[in-house]
Formats: structure tokens, C-alpha cells, sequence
């Protein structure tokens, strides 16, 4: 888990990175030039480690000269995709991009979906969903797209039920029914995990088990789903670089069977395959 003076340098690291993507961009020609290395700005953990992954074993052979920049924010890399400091990124869901792409007004596009970081219901205090107590309060992720994936969770396992169609924009406000008269305390994601020792339960994201040295595949109560799931973790370029062949290699090798098994291998269900 974070403490804050890690979160101060996670701060600092991420002003002076925004300020070296902007000096990159500087570098480049133009934003379609394809004759250098194809940069990509990545979330640490599992984005980077997936990408170094690819660049240290499989992209000599693939002809593909790769550069990874990590980010520890969600607003640099589609921003630095958009003005071409950047080639393209890869550390958000669909929901999450089409949501910036509105309201920034920015141009990103989905090339190919690689992984879901899945989020899991966890308790100290119960071994199954099932025997929450009515009255129990749950830990949920306050931001639009987590706390509506959050529910969908707790909706598809029988915990709550769902106004049709709310999808990832579900908030307590869209519950019809609720059995157990579940309470809801919304937090920001990178802080349930924290709530563990009080709350009776708290969904948690994938990436955040992983810091939290939870086990999704074993340690969660309930566990999102990577088949058909729109909130997969993608590879993202600024519309009109989806035929640059730098591109379609990453692509192809972010979906090998190489990168599979290192994803297996690696994360043991707290990253799960989405291809």
C-alpha cells in the first residue's frame, strides 16, 4: 500500500515526467513520422512491465525499436498521444477513453485490447459474498467508471439489482433492489484496499490487489470476468496512426502467445488475458 511520502514522490515524478513528454514531442518532425522508435507511455504496473516484457524479448526479432515512457497519472498519456509527444499509450478501458475523448475534445482511438486488470470484492471479514450481513457496508471506487463497474460486479453476483442499461455509469442512486440492505462507501480506488480493516467488504481493482499483496484468483469473494468485458485495458493511438506499421507490430506482439503466458505467468489472475 502507499504511504504519503510515496504518493508526494509519485507526484513530483509525474510533473517532471509530463514535462519530459513534452520535451520528446519536441524532438519529432512531424506526429506521423514512423522512421524512430515507437514511444509508449504506460501506467508502471502491469502496462510497463508488459511492455519492457515485449521490448527485452520479443521486439528485436519483430523488427520494432520500442521506447517506454511510465506515467503514473491518467491524463498525460492520452495528452501526449493527442499533441504527438507520444506514439500511442496504453494504461485505460474503452469506457474510460471515450469518456476523456468527450470531454477533452481529443482524438484517441482504440487499436487492440491486451488485458483486464479485474476487480474483485475482498473481506476480512467474511469468506463468501454470500454471507454478508444485511446491513453490511461495502467499499466502492468513487470515480464514474469504477463505481458503475463496481456495482455491475455486485449486480452480477446477486448482491443488488440494476436499473436496465445504467452500464459502467451506475451509481447507488440506480439500485432497484438490495436484499441486504448493503450500505455504500465511496472511495477513491487507490484507497480500498486501506478500508479492508473497516468496512465489512471493499471492491478493489486489479492493479491496486496487486500493490495490496492480495491474490485476486484466490483472496476475492467475487471476481470480474475477462470475456466480453468492455473494460479491458487497451493499445491507444491518436486517430489516423493505426495503420503505422510500428503499430500493427506492437499489436500483434502485445496479443502473441509469448505475451499471454508472460501475463499467466507473472500475475496469477490479477491481470488476466483479454485476447
Amino acid at each position: 500500500m502507499r504511504n504519503t511520502a510515496k504518493i508526494t514522490t509519485a507526484v513530483l515524478a509525474v510533473g517532471a515526467l509530463t514535462l519530459g513528454l513534452s520535451a520528446c514531442g519536441s524532438d519529432k518532425d512531424t506526429a506521423s513520422d514512423t522512421s524512430g522508435p515507437l514511444v509508449v507511455a504506460a501506467s508502471p504496473v502491469p502496462h510497463a512491465e508488459i511492455l519492457n516484457y515485449v521490448k527485452d524479448d520479443l521486439a528485436q526479432k519483430a523488427g520494432l525499436d520500442l521506447e517506454v515512457k511510465e506515467v503514473t497519472d491518467y491524463v498525460t498519456p492520452n495528452t501526449s498521444t493527442e499533441d504527438g509527444s507520444v506514439d500511442a499509450n496504453f494504461f485505460q478501458t474503452t469506457p474510460y477513453l471515450d469518456d476523456f475523448n468527450k470531454k477533452r475534445g481529443t482524438h484517441i482511438v482504440s487499436v487492440v485490447d491486451v488485458h483486464l486488470e479485474p476487480l474483485g470484492l475482498y473481506s476480512n471479514k467474511v469468506d463468501k459474498a454470500a454471507d454478508l450481513k444485511s446491513g453490511a457496508t461495502v467499499a466502492v471506487p468513487n470515480d464514474t467508471v469504477n463505481e458503475g463497474r463496481a456495482l455491475q460486479l455486485l449486480a452480477a453476483n446477486g448482491l443488488i439489482t440494476l436499473k436496465d442499461g445504467v452500464g459502467t455509469t451506475a451509481t447507488p442512486a440506480d439500485i432497484t433492489e438490495n436484499p441486504k440492505n448493503l450500505k455504500f462507501k465511496e472511495l477513491e480506488a487507490a484507497t480500498t484496499p486501506r478500508s479492508l480493516g473497516d468496512v465489512d467488504a471493499a471492491v478493489v481493482n486489479g492493479n491496486y490487489a496487486i500493490e495490496a499483496d492480495l491474490k485476486p484468483a484466490e483472496d476475492a469473494l467475487v471476481l470480474e470476468s475477462a470475456k466480453d468485458n468492455p473494460n479491458n485495458n487497451l493499445l491507444a493511438v491518436k486517430e489516423g496512426q493505426e495503420d503505422d506499421p510500428r503499430v500493427k507490430k506492437l499489436a500483434k506482439l502485445l496479443t502473441s502467445p509469448e505475451v499471454k503466458k508472460f501475463i499467466e505467468d507473472k500475475y496469477d489472475g490479477a491481470v488476466l488475458p483479454s485476447f
